[in-house]
């Protein structure tokens, strides 16, 4: 392994695709790749084309919370509203106010961006952006037709209690609720 080269020294040149899987939320690639040192390896590549989650805030000191089952880990979990893009290069700025309204039915006055977040980059290439909404007012919830999922209102310290406690453990949620935490401080 070399040491030093900076970004250069690490980097990782694909030189061949495969397409494995197509998916309505998830692609898979195998994908061949040079080394820094010259060598081939594989790589299983999972293609996202992004989400964005919101950490909504009223002005009572409230977030707003999802809960709702999620089969891939087995159990139910506590998240902040989030969805994927609905194409390619789709503002996620919209994909948010959109998964607000439809998850929550709430509006929002103020957005502001906390991170892009990676979610596991040493096999995805799912970023989700993370906002802050406050100024928040009723709408009418819509959730999408497969989407069953209880509205939950909880002070924002518990629910970072909740995250610090191990309890509230999906990442984009406790990045955004750590982020708000300290903004809103």
């Amino acid at each position: 392994m070399q040491q030093g080269d900076g970004e250069q020294g690490l980097r990782e040149t694909p030189v061949s695709r495969e397409r494995i899987f197509d998916g309505k939320v998830i692609d898979v690639e195998k994908w061949t790749v040079r080394l820094p040192d010259g060598a081939l390896a594989p790589r299983e590549i999972v293609l996202h084309r992004g989400a964005a989650a919101v950490v909504a805030v009223d002005d009572a000191g409230f977030v707003t919370l999802v809960r709702q089952h999620r089969v891939a880990v087995g159990g139910v979990t506590l998240e902040i509203p989030a969805g994927k893009l609905d194409a390619p290069g789709e503002d996620p700025l919209v994909c948010a106010k959109r998964e607000l309204e439809e998850e929550t039915g709430l509006r929002a006055q103020r957005w502001q961006p906390l991170t892009v977040l990676l979610t596991t980059p040493g096999f995805s290439s799912e970023r989700i952006a993370l906002y802050l909404a406050t100024g928040l007012s009723a709408a009418k919830a819509h959730p999408d037709e497969d989407e069953f999922l209880d509205v939950v209102r909880m002070p924002l310290g518990e629910a970072i209690e909740r995250v610090m406690r191990g309890e509230l453990c999906d990442g984009k949620s406790a990045v955004g609720l750590l982020m708000a935490g300290r903004l809103l401080s």
